[in-house]
């Protein structure tokens, strides 16, 4: 069975701007990143992220502007060697309507669980709000809460 590290977004893996960031040009790749990436990566983890993206249901940006960000995030890491093996996104919002897959749901981690057959017990999800944590516990994953746009370094270091 493989292992995974779990990322949130925003917060994260990019700067978290206190609302959406709804275009390319808004997403900015935290400094210590590509480095953690790599580490974790070089470790044997597949890096898989798993974001809640509620502007999506609220029209302020679309499936296009995440996969011009998601394509940012995968040139920027590049250089380092490490890669994102899957992206999964929840595009719903509570004031929208019901969904299984926003977080804390676990259902995108389970997704990724049965796709890559992961040892969720030696995984960990790191996320910088508790509806991260606690997707991550109901997916029997090792939740690691970390401030927002803090060192993915230093908790990428915790874990090794």
């Amino acid at each position: 069975m493989n292992k995974a590290l779990f990322l949130d977004r925003d917060g994260v893996l990019n700067r978290e701007l206190g609302r959406y960031v709804v275009s390319v040009n808004e997403f900015e790749i935290l400094p210590t990143v590509p480095e953690a990436l790599a580490l974790a990566s070089e470790a044997g983890y597949l890096l898989i992220v798993v974001s809640n993206q509620g502007g999506v249901a609220k029209g302020l940006y679309g499936m296009d502007d995440l996969a011009r960000m998601e394509a940012k995030l995968s040139e920027t890491i590049r250089p380092s060697g490490a890669s994102i093996a899957e992206t999964y996104y929840c595009p719903h919002h509570p004031d929208r309507g019901r969904c299984l897959c926003r977080k804390p749901s676990p259902l995108l981690l389970q997704k990724a669980i049965a796709r890559f057959a992961i040892d969720p017990a030696a995984s960990f999800m790191v996320g910088d709000t508790q509806r991260d944590i606690d997707a991550a516990v109901r997916a029997w994953v090792r939740g690691l809460l970390m401030a927002s746009n803090d060192s993915l370094l230093h908790v990428v270091k915790s874990i090794l």
